[in-house]
């Protein structure tokens, strides 16, 4: 082991030496005799570049490629060379290293990751192979994030990022017979694809449901919200919730299959400010309060005032309460509905209530106000 160690230094001192005396001999040295010094001084060289190139075997790369790399690193540490800066090897060695290491960053990646990775990859590599021998396995990440003092994050991304240095053909035979290529193994049609044109038209009709109706599907569908959490936040009955939902989904699929829109049976829609339409007529020894939409919690307050108001300027006559235009009634409505009949009854005039639709009259039915209804 001395002796190989005195045989490596002298080859040190040998090529320092060799190379101050180049730089020495150059100076003064005419075109062809620089040439020459400068082939004479390559020569020598040579073997020390070839172990240079040997460290970097068994990565992927052929050796006489590497070999290769390192002798033009090897030139240009020669005509970059100056004497006063120090040891020639010292150069060399950096030169070169360099070299085949931007040989392998630039031209063996199969797939662009970022140099300060790459590099990290090198390392790691070289680390792996060291830490394989000393301890007679695969070493850890952890190990190797020891070994080369950097985080455990780092040395993931590097290891992930090797794939990348020869990545797999989509062209190379996926089976034994070769009938079947890796490619034609990956991807597949898109269903997702065929639901863009359903989507799209999905969210434009959303707009054109009430406001009420759009925020409900949205915490039903979006929010994953329960029906009964639902009338909890909107103030109304879970049988009610229920009935919107339906209509709106009903509507939505109906509008879906057909190339007009259909009639929106509820409240106006999103253009409607209360969701509700009264109109007050009188003729005939009666006053008829005229009702279109839900009336419900939102609505209900405004039909009371106007209910209100009609029993006050009655003057003996009858008051009709005309309900063909109302798709629903909830407890909300009821209420106003029995507080017009026991305002009509103080005022000592008829109350009626008229066109109400099966379900609506289910609910005035049970609500006791079945006598009041033609």
């Amino acid at each position: 082991m001395p002796a190989q160690e005195d045989s490596s230094t002298r080859v040190l001192e040998d090529l320092d030496a060799a190379a101050v005396d180049y730089a020495t001999r150059i100076a003064g040295a005419s075109g062809p005799a620089r040439a020459a010094l400068r082939d004479e001084l390559t020569r020598i060289c040579l073997p020390f570049a070839g172990r240079m190139a040997r460290r970097y075997r068994g990565r992927g790369e052929n050796l006489e490629d590497l070999e290769q790399v390192a002798r033009l690193g090897l030139v240009k540490a020669i005509d970059r060379y100056d004497p006063e800066r120090g040891s020639f090897t010292a150069y060399a060695v950096i030169t070169i290293s360099g070299e085949i290491k931007r040989h392998f960053r630039d031209r063996t990646w199969g797939v662009h990751v970022p140099r300060r990775v790459q590099d990290l990859s090198l390392e790691v590599g070289h680390a792996s192979m060291v830490l394989t021998t000393e301890l007679s396995r695969t070493p850890t990440p952890a190990e190797i994030a020891a070994r080369l003092n950097v985080s455990l994050p780092a040395v993931l991304e590097a290891l992930e990022s090797a794939a990348g240095y020869s990545p797999s053909s989509l062209n190379a035979p996926a089976g034994g017979d070769g009938a079947a290529e890796f490619g034609d193994l990956l991807g597949g049609t898109d269903s997702d694809l065929e639901m863009v044109d359903d989507k799209l038209t999905v969210a434009g009709l959303l707009l054109r449901l009430p406001a009420r109706e759009r925020r409900m599907l949205a915490m039903r569908f979006y929010g994953n919200r329960t029906q009964a959490e639902i009338a909890t936040e909107l103030g109304i009955s879970q049988m009610h919730v229920s009935r919107l939902l339906s209509r709106s989904l009903a509507w939505l699929r109906e509008a879906m299959l057909n190339d007009t829109l259909p009639r929106w049976e509820g409240a106006n829609g999103p253009t409607d400010p209360h969701g509700m339409q009264i109109a007050v007529q009188s003729g005939g020894g009666v006053v008829t309060v005229q009702v279109r939409g839900e009336v419900d919690r939102d609505t209900a307050e405004r039909l009371r005032t106007v209910v209100r108001h009609a029993v006050s300027s009655l003057a003996g006559r009858g008051l009709v309460i005309d309900l063909a235009a109302v798709p629903l009634v909830d407890a909300a409505g009821v209420a106003v509905l029995l507080d017009a009949a026991s305002a009509a009854a103080v005022a000592e005039a008829e109350l009626t209530l008229t066109g109400a639709q099966p379900y609506v009259a289910r609910i005035l039915g049970v609500s006791g106000l079945q006598s009041l209804m033609r």
